[in-house]
């Protein structure tokens, strides 16, 4: 392993950390991230399906951002 290594594993869990206290300290506003137009939500008797394809797809786009960002910056 090299120490580029290292500093995306350290990054990767400084973003992790980010996430979780975004969550923790905002989950009463973010009701809405779950529920958007577009995700599949199926519930017949005791089966449940939940696909939130446009979560996803606007959880990918915030991230490709902010990787372009770090890109630009360095």
């Amino acid at each position: 392993m090299s120490s580029e290594t290292g500093k995306w594993i350290i990054l990767i869990g400084i973003v992790l950390i980010g996430v979780g206290l975004l969550i923790y300290f905002f989950n009463d506003k973010l009701h809405w991230l779950g529920n958007l137009p577009g995700d599949i939500k199926i519930e017949r008797g005791n089966f449940r399906f939940y696909f939130p394809i446009t979560t996803m797809i606007i959880i990918i786009l915030v991230i490709n951002i902010i990787i372009r960002l770090f890109r630009w910056f360095n």
